[in-house]
């Protein structure tokens, strides 16, 4: 944990925001050597954060022992190269005391996670997350998904709230978005509040994100392939048209559909992929199943797609 403010540090390095996987070793148990290879591989290749134990690292199946080795390797591993951000969620209780672990393991910040279960009403969310925000010092983003889904008044609300720096939003209502951002951005003149486009592929939507002044996202492609998740930031970044469409029509596209296919396929197909990658992560656990063989196969193929982008890109590029 660093003394920078997290908002400063996670805009700072221009890079993909990085879910590494949890790995698990082959009695099931949490390997720590492993998780460290797979952060020093995504931390190498340019990731401008490390969320630890979020939803693509399996935080629903971790118990609080695990999740504290987790963080606490995340953060050794990293040694303040780019901060680490932990999850934290369930009802208020354990998410406070999520919230406390993430804060000894020596992360820089929370993830808040939707509440276990419940619907609650706004007044509701709005008490869980101050209650959340205060029990440490670390800067809290609010992830918006399922059953957390905001107001643009609670929105503004939570602005205000001291530690809560963002809301990353999963739920991709573009249209509440918008009055979000309007909201907050005439109802708190000035105040530097962060957005995340945090949908499970975030790049398939990363246009229409920026359209409303969203820039930064959550790449679980940079998990497994984080050389197609660079090339698509940097094109994203320079506007080029022509490489983001290719690589949205020949890989995104065809990921997404294909993680479509599967329940849980969202985290499942991201431990797959990492697997196919040459590092041994283990498999999810459960209520999580694996991918079937058939599915394995066409993720084999949808990642050679994307690969042969790159390289005919550079293939076009020596030659020009």
């Amino acid at each position: 944990m660093t003394s920078a403010p997290l908002a400063a540090r996670l805009t700072a390095v221009a890079g993909p925001l990085f879910f590494p996987v949890t790995a698990y070793g082959p009695d099931g148990s949490v390997d720590l050597d492993a998780f460290r290879a797979h952060v020093r591989t995504g931390i190498d290749a340019g990731a401008a954060a490390v969320f630890a134990c979020c939803g693509t690292g399996e935080f629903h199946a971790l118990t609080p022992e695990e999740f504290h080795l987790v963080v606490a390797a995340a953060v050794e591993e990293t040694a303040g190269q780019v901060p680490v951000v932990a999850g934290a969620g369930y009802g208020t209780a354990l998410a406070v005391q999520y919230a406390k672990l993430a804060e000894e393991a020596g992360a820089d910040g929370l993830l808040a996670m939707p509440p276990y279960l419940v619907v609650a009403d706004q007044e509701g969310l709005l008490a869980h997350y101050t209650a959340l925000a205060a029990a440490t010092a670390l800067e809290t983003i609010v992830y918006q998904r399922d059953n957390a889904v905001f107001t643009p008044q609670t929105v503004v609300a939570l602005a205000q709230t001291p530690g809560i720096i963002g809301l990353k939003d999963g739920f991709g209502d573009l249209d509440l978005m918008q009055r979000i951002v309007s909201a907050v951005r005439t109802g708190l003149p000035g105040r530097d509040f962060l957005y995340f486009n945090g949908l499970p592929t975030a790049e398939l939507t990363g246009l229409a994100y920026r359209g409303i002044g969203v820039t930064l996202y959550s790449s679980a492609v940079f998990a497994f392939a984080p050389d197609i998740a660079l090339a698509f930031y940097r094109a994203l970044e320079a506007g080029d048209d022509d490489g983001v469409n290719a690589l949205l029509d020949h890989f995104y596209r065809p990921l997404v559909e294909l993680r479509a296919k599967g329940n849980g396929y969202a985290v499942s197909l991201v431990k797959a992929a990492v697997r196919l990658g040459g590092l041994d992560v283990g498999e999810v656990r459960s209520p999580l199943t694996e991918p079937s063989a058939a599915h394995i196969k066409e993720l084999t193929e949808i990642i050679a797609s994307g690969r042969a982008l790159l390289e005919r890109g550079s293939d076009a590029g020596e030659r020009g």
